[in-house]
């Protein structure tokens, strides 16, 4: 048996490249095990060996992508209604060790579905995957898999098929079998839960693989709209008020409870499992830690007074950070490019939602200039999400990289970005600007993902982070804790963030802005936090700023400084030496 756990993570619906790109970064900086469980949008894949007249369709025309990808096998589909695994483990190697690990994965689901209740399960003599009916003479395939293996690690995996809508099957020929239908879990007669299945095929692989113990985490799973019933009762107004008892900004103009605070943030802390009502009430004095004084001195004005002149948006305002004081005494802000006015409702968010304005073409330049006038050896830029745009925004981050470097060459600059909506394109646009660090924040544990960012994904934010490393970047991301979460699944994030090669990572108290934001669940100590950034340091990470007051740019240059003293760097421009590389 294994004494290392196996890291298995139900992750929801998830886009195939976003799913790959996680799958390439857990394969390639990753030294634990994980089992990846999903559900993909309609997709067509094709293996190394896929011959393209197999697709009958063009895939667009019954809205499904088609993938070309590095697996083994034929053209294959995934979409709602099936289960794709994806083990990124080490495994053994040699002669005959890729037909033994697809046997491996045969014997998991065959295990999986006795479970279930689904008897007749087998394999089928060459023909790679699970059938049923086989021993009648009439096999139909419940389950494809194709793998790759490759320096002692695992990639892909299987596609069982729960309950999919077969009818895509039918516009390819499924991994190159034109003779031998598909079939499902439902359409053998099985009823079954995504949830169950789940369960019980991570409950198979951890006793075929042989793990004592499992690491699981889960998305939030979607429970029948009938148990947030309480939370659609006693409609009223609601005005938001903030933290201070001063009206706030209208942030989101759904149905909100007598008490202020929407209903659908309500009931997706219900799927997630936490009490709202449980929680630290607004008015409620913060323990001495989180108090604040404020210091309005030379400095701060000096730099609020350069901002205004300049047309500038910082997220230290913005965000209502409480760092404020601290870091413009010091001289230094976070800059927020690509407008005030963000495309996302996230629940802990108090940045601007109203229709964002055009991008102004001359932001990069002023804040270039502000860098200049501060003279500011480390600069951070970050920028609000802008769905909007067609290349996500990411022209303004490259730009503004750019004309800091022009004004001031040695200065080191850390980009704050969103997921661009996962969009390579966009991505590439912000890697190839060459940031010192790359920092992207997954916010929150899994199960409160789609409370805390309900348009974002905990996939595809591990993705963007393994991107970015597979890039040459040093990459960095943050989590607030005080919303519900329990302190092992803050460590199965931060092994997550370490699988994918994150070298710096930010955890601080979550403080709420207003009563139309997600509740605080409760505060945690000084000395708790520093025992999360004593395990994240054994974990391998180079650096973590964990403490009640940290954010994301809390400390930046002592982060990067810390991340550069660890790793040698090797940079991809021989004329310049970022804080981020090649490890």
């Amino acid at each position: 048996m294994s004494p290392a756990p196996l890291r298995a993570r139900w992750l929801g619906r998830v886009r195939y490249a976003d799913a790959l790109a996680l799958q390439r970064g857990l394969w390639s900086e990753g030294t634990d095990d994980w089992l990846l469980l999903v559900e993909h949008p309609h997709v067509y894949t094709l293996g190394v060996r896929a011959d393209p007249a197999h697709v009958l369709v063009d895939p667009a025309s019954v809205g499904a992508e088609i993938v070309e990808t590095d697996r083994g096998g034929d053209v294959t589909y995934h979409g709602p209604g099936q289960l794709v695994g994806y083990p990124v483990r080490t495994v053994t190697t040699g002669p005959g060790s890729v037909p033994a690990y697809v046997h491996d994965l045969e014997a998991v689901v065959i295990d999986a579905l006795g479970e279930l209740g689904l008897p007749g399960a087998s394999r089928l003599e060459g023909y790679p995957g699970v059938w049923v009916g086989a021993e009648q003479g009439s096999p139909r395939k419940i389950c494809a898999i194709g793998v790759r293996l490759s320096k002692g690690r695992s990639m892909h995996g299987f596609a069982l098929n729960v309950a999919p809508d077969l009818a895509y099957f039918g516009h390819i020929v499924p991994c190159g079998i034109s003779d031998k239908p598909v079939t499902s879990l439902q359409a053998e007669g099985l009823d079954v839960e995504m949830h169950d299945v789940v369960d019980t095929v991570i409950a198979a692989a951890a006793d075929r693989f042989g793990y004592d113990r499992v690491d699981r985490r889960d998305v939030a799973w979607r429970v029948p709209a009938t148990d947030l019933a309480a939370f659609t009762r006693g409609l009223g107004p609601g005005e938001a008020v903030t933290a201070g008892g001063q009206p706030a900004r209208p942030l989101d103009r759904a149905p909100v409870t007598a008490a202020g605070q929407p209903v659908r943030l309500l009931g997706r802390l219900a799927e997630a499992g936490v009490d709202p009502s449980a929680g630290v009430g607004i008015a409620e004095r913060k323990p001495d830690w989180l108090r604040v004084p404020a210091r309005m001195g030379e400095e701060y004005r000096a730099l609020r007074k350069t901002m205004r002149s300049l047309s500038l948006v910082t997220v230290c305002e913005e965000a209502g950070c409480p760092n404020i004081y601290e870091c413009w005494a010091d001289g230094t802000a976070t800059f927020m490019v690509n407008g005030d006015r963000c495309t996302r409702a996230c629940g802990f968010c108090l940045v601007d939602t109203r229709k964002p304005l055009p991008p102004d073409p001359g932001e990069p330049e002023r804040v270039a200039e502000a860098v200049e006038r501060l003279g500011l050896a480390y600069a951070v830029v970050t920028t609000v999400a802008r769905d909007d745009l067609a290349d996500d925004g990411a022209s303004s981050l490259a730009a503004t990289v750019a004309a800091i470097r022009r004004r001031m060459p040695t200065t080191r600059v850390e980009l704050l970005i969103s997921d661009c909506r996962g969009h390579d394109e966009s991505l590439r646009q912000i890697f190839d600007a060459r940031p010192d660090v790359l920092d992207h924040n997954v916010e929150t544990v899994p199960r409160l993902q789609r409370a805390a960012r309900p348009s974002a994904s905990y996939a595809r934010s591990l993705s963007v982070l393994a991107r970015a490393r597979a890039a040459g970047l040093a990459t960095k991301s943050g989590l607030m804790v005080g919303m519900g979460e329990e302190p092992e699944e803050v460590l199965s994030t931060l092994a997550d963030l370490h699988g994918v090669g994150v070298g710096i990572v930010t955890i601080g108290q979550y403080l709420r802005p207003s009563t139309h934001h997600l509740p605080v669940a409760r505060w945690w100590t000084p000395a708790e936090l520093a025992d999360l950034a004593a395990a994240g340091r054994a974990m391998g990470i180079a650096h973590v700023e964990a403490s009640p007051l940290t954010r994301s740019s809390y400390h930046a240059r002592a982060a990067a400084d810390a991340l550069t003293a660890t790793y040698a760097f090797v940079s991809p421009d021989p004329c310049r030496v970022p804080a981020g590389g090649s490890r």
